[in-house]
Parts: C-alpha cells; structure tokens; sequence
C-alpha cells in the first residue's frame, strides 16, 4: 500500500470520528505516518482534557487499526 493511500484512508476515518470530537469542543489533526506508526495531534478541548489518552487507545487507535491496513499503533504529538 502507498503511503498516499494509508494516508487517505486514515484521513477518513479521522473523518468519521470527528464530528463526535467536535461536539466535545475538540479536534484531530493528523501530522504523519512514519512506519505505520500514525501521529496525531489533539486540539481545542482535546488537547488538555485529562482523559484524552484514554479517547485516543480506546476509540482512534481501535478504529485506525481495524479500518487501515498496515497501521500498528497511534501516538499523540504535541
């Protein structure tokens, strides 16, 4: 798989996810896939919400892995 294509399709599951973010007053940008390794950055309430770590494994990281080929773990970037 290219790299423009996992990256397409990460874009659209970041997508789905989203607008239940938003409603939360926060957001998900994606800033690279380096090795299947795809690094986020959470922003607005995301980005200092205390249970963010948790939002990230349990409902990005699920999604990533179970939707993208080739995505092995999510990693927040600051």
């Amino acid at each position: 798989m290219t790299t423009e294509t996992m990256e397409s399709q990460v874009q659209e599951v970041l997508d789905k996810l989203r607008p239940f973010l938003l409603r939360d007053g926060g957001d998900v940008e994606l800033v690279d896939i380096e090795d299947g390794v795809v690094k986020v950055r959470l922003m607005g309430a995301c980005g200092s919400c205390p249970s963010s770590t948790i939002t990230l494994k349990a409902g990005i990281e699920r999604a990533l892995l179970e939707e993208v080929p080739g995505v092995t773990e999510l990693e927040q970037v600051f």
